[in-house]
């Protein structure tokens, strides 16, 4: 997916600034794409001058004039005919799987703290999902019921979750194996 896409989407979620789009970013699109500032401003002006978006300026009191991006009329029909274009199945592309295989050819205790450090990302991500869930979808603030958007918007959550459960379990499952395979630590010398 390129960031067009997930740039259309966003906006036609909801126009904004380019501030307000990187916040998203951040927020809740950055559970399935990451952006940077200068990527997301980059790619707008690009948009822009293709024509796939409209900007219009937005008066602010006691701040600069803002830009206000909206997806037009070539913007939509560019996501509809990517939408109906089948994308290849994402391959696994694993650093860290590498690392552990090869931890056969070196000492298995040496990775211990390299997993525990992913798997902690990896905790600290779920704990930011599940708490985005909370605000936005199941909590007593959330919207009920939701409308169509919304719910599309769950479902991706919810697969982030599942996927950083199943990451964290299987990190577990990693730590385990170090640790069996570097046996039990040295005894103090006789």
């Amino acid at each position: 997916m390129a960031l067009e896409h997930a740039i259309l989407v966003s906006l036609l979620e909801q126009p904004g600034s380019g501030y307000e789009l990187a916040r998203r970013f951040e927020r809740s699109i950055g559970y399935f794409w990451t952006a940077s500032h200068q990527q997301i401003y980059r790619v707008l002006a690009r948009m822009e001058g293709d024509g796939r978006l409209v900007v219009r300026e937005v008066e602010q009191q006691g701040r600069p004039d803002k830009k206000e991006y909206s997806v037009a009329g070539p913007g939509r029909a560019a996501l509809a005919e990517w939408l109906h274009k089948p994308i290849e199945p994402e391959s696994l592309r694993h650093d860290l799987a590498v690392k552990i295989r090869g931890a056969a050819f070196d000492d298995p205790a040496a990775l211990v703290r390299e997993v525990e450090r992913h798997r902690q990302a990896h905790r600290d991500r779920l704990a930011h999902y599940l708490a985005g869930e909370s605000r936005d979808f199941t909590g007593p603030e959330a919207p009920a019921p939701l409308d169509p958007g919304q719910e599309l918007q769950h479902v991706v959550l919810r697969g982030g979750i599942a996927y950083e459960r199943m990451t964290i379990a299987w990190l577990d499952d990693v730590l385990d194996t170090l640790h069996r395979l570097a046996g039990p630590p040295p005894g103090p010398a006789a």
